[in-house]
Parts: structure tokens; C-alpha cells; sequence
């Protein structure tokens, strides 16, 4: 009986402390999430915790670096953050593999290039390397923006079976950027697979105004896709005539990038 006991409290234990670490996580996305700072009453609300155990989870966050307080008491998230995310970076082998072909890319096409990977229903930036001439964009390393409207992220998507990809769209929420944005299921599934047929992605101005995208997957050896490299720029420079020159420059990168890595090209019959 005592033995039970045991194994019942152990496991209570266990449990409580994933839960914990579940609540504590979700703290840190809530903050990522916000564009300002939070207060304790925020947070609490938000994530509908007592605010003594918000409280609780903040303090033990903080005493961490994980989150900071500014001078009006409010949180953020943390510097050690950065730190992390900058060790996870480095230690990603893509990146390695890739930055090389990267370089060449961009010195080839002048314009800025783009390293992609997925995290569920967005691109993640892993690498960002700009000409001399480039014209700053939003995007920055480790930041973030939606599958469905970037031209990375719909070579992503193409490169998985129809089957699949119709069940991936039933669960996003296909916010509008700009008046080009793709808004329907309906037309985003046809951008799709217009983009399997020719074999790469394109965003003219949906995510950001005035910018013009032309992306690639990355296929692993397996031959799902684990990342995508893109081409930005002004659609004054990357015109209708110079696609498939960029395009071309950009297979050519994706290509190497993929025998590096070990993936072996399917023979065409």
C-alpha cells in the first residue's frame, strides 16, 4: 500500500511540474505575442491565471533572464532569449550547409536572399544576406511571417502531397497584408499548385508592399521539405523579364544546397 501510495505521489508530482512548465511557456508566448510590454493583471487575464500563480510563473521566469521588467513594472521578454536563440541558430546544420550557396546567390543576383524553415503555420527566418544596393524590408533573422503569403513558404507547402496541404489550409486564418494578399482557401490552393507545376513561389507585394518574392524548397533526403531560400526585392529590379534568370540562379543554389545535405535529384524519365 505504501509502495502505491508512493507511485501515486510521484506521479502527481510529475505531472504538476509539466503543467508547470506548460504555464510557464505559455507565459513566454504571451509575451512574444504582445508588441508592448504586459503587466502582471495583463498576462494574468490573458492566459487565465490567478494572479497569485502568474505572479508565481513571472517571478521564476525573471530570476531566470527569460523575462525582464521595465521601469514601470511591466514584462518583456527576456535577453537570455537571444542568447538562446542565437546558440540554437549556430548549432542549426542548414544554416551551415546553406549560408556558402547563399553568398554566391546573392552576389549572382543582387538581391537580398532569404534561408526559410516552417514552425507550424509560419516561415521562420534562419539567415537574411543583402546586396550593397538592398532596400530594407521588414524581415530579420529569427523573426517571423505566415506560410500562405510568402513566396518560401508556398514553395514549402507545394512540396508536400494535394491531400495534405488541403488539410493544412482548414486550420489557417488567412489574414490580408495588403491588397494583394490572398484571402480565399479557394484562391490560395490554385497559387499552390501553380507553384508545384513551375516549381517555385511567388509573393508580389502580398506580404509587404513594394516587394517582390521568388522562393524554392529545400528538399531533405528524404525528399519532404525542411526549408526554402528566397530572392526580395523591388519589382522595378526583379521584373517579369529577369524571373526566370533569378529563377534559375535560385534552383541552381537550392540544388546545391541538397547535395550538400544528401539529397539525391530523382532522374526525369
Amino acid at each position: 500500500m505504501i509502495k502505491i501510495a508512493n507511485a501515486i505521489e510521484d506521479h502527481s508530482v510529475s505531472g504538476y511540474k509539466v503543467q508547470a512548465l506548460d504555464r510557464a511557456f505559455a507565459v513566454l508566448d504571451h509575451l512574444a505575442s504582445c508588441e508592448v510590454p504586459q503587466s502582471l493583471a495583463e498576462v494574468a487575464l490573458s492566459l487565465r491565471l490567478h494572479k497569485s500563480t502568474a505572479h508565481r510563473f513571472l517571478m521564476v521566469l525573471e530570476r531566470h533572464r527569460m523575462i525582464e521588467r521595465t521601469n514601470r513594472g511591466k514584462f518583456r521578454l527576456g535577453l537570455r532569449l537571444l542568447e538562446y536563440g542565437t546558440r540554437a541558430l549556430e548549432q542549426f546544420d542548414l544554416r551551415e550547409a546553406a549560408e556558402p550557396h547563399l553568398r554566391r546567390l546573392v552576389d549572382e543576383v543582387e538581391e537580398t536572399a532569404h534561408l526559410c524553415v516552417v514552425d507550424k503555420d509560419q516561415i521562420v527566418y534562419l539567415a537574411k544576406i543583402e546586396p550593397s544596393r538592398s532596400i530594407r524590408m521588414i524581415s530579420r533573422i529569427g523573426s517571423t511571417s505566415p506560410i500562405y503569403c510568402t513566396a518560401a513558404g508556398r514553395a514549402i507547402l507545394a512540396s508536400y502531397p494535394l491531400d495534405q496541404i488541403r488539410e493544412r489550409l482548414k486550420t489557417m486564418t488567412l489574414k490580408r497584408f495588403t491588397e494583394k494578399t490572398v484571402n480565399t482557401q479557394e484562391a490560395l490552393l490554385k497559387e499552390i499548385e501553380r507553384t508545384g507545376r513551375r516549381g517555385y513561389g511567388i509573393d508580389d507585394g502580398e506580404r509587404e508592399e513594394g516587394v517582390r518574392c521568388l522562393g524554392a524548397a529545400i528538399l531533405a533526403p528524404e525528399g519532404v521539405p525542411i526549408g526554402a531560400i528566397s530572392i526580395s526585392g523591388p519589382p522595378f529590379r526583379i521584373t517579369k523579364q529577369k524571373i526566370p534568370h533569378i529563377v534559375s540562379k535560385l534552383q541552381t543554389c537550392v540544388r546545391s544546397i541538397q547535395r550538400e545535405i544528401g539529397y539525391v535529384q530523382p532522374r526525369e524519365n
